[in-house]
């Protein structure tokens, strides 16, 4: 029943246009809006919703991953595109200077939308 195509993730923002100008020319992501002011994000061969939502709350996990060949080299170009990283220094998590983790699980490294959710590039081979 559930198995069908068209499975899609959705997440709120609370300025759409914000949201527009980040995904799409900030990311340079495939960015279509509806007449009623959702988002649609179109990144290889997934579609992710993004909605406005008057009391948004910025999700604390992560809510966004972009699987790319090299952390290092997002993490910089990003950077040139005034991208600012998170830093994390748990028991659990630690980020190096750029905001890089390198211990468990893969190497990734997490930034935020305008809004404040959570995304993040990781290193999937």
């Amino acid at each position: 029943m559930l198995n069908n195509k068209g499975t899609f993730s959705s997440f709120s923002v609370d300025d759409i246009a914000k949201a527009k100008e980040f995904y799409g020319k900030t990311l340079g992501l495939r960015v279509k809006d509806d007449e009623m002011g959702i988002l649609a994000l179109e990144a290889g061969d997934s579609t992710v919703m993004i909605y406005p939502k008057p009391n948004h709350q910025p999700a604390t996990f992560t809510v966004l991953n972009f699987p790319v060949e090299s952390v290092e080299k997002a993490v910089q170009d990003l950077n040139a595109k005034g991208i600012e990283f998170e830093h994390y220094d748990t028991p659990d998590l630690k980020t190096d200077e750029r905001g890089i983790s390198r211990g468990e699980g893969p190497v990734i490294a997490w930034f935020k939308d305008p809004a404040g959710n959570i995304l993040s590039v990781l290193e999937a081979h």
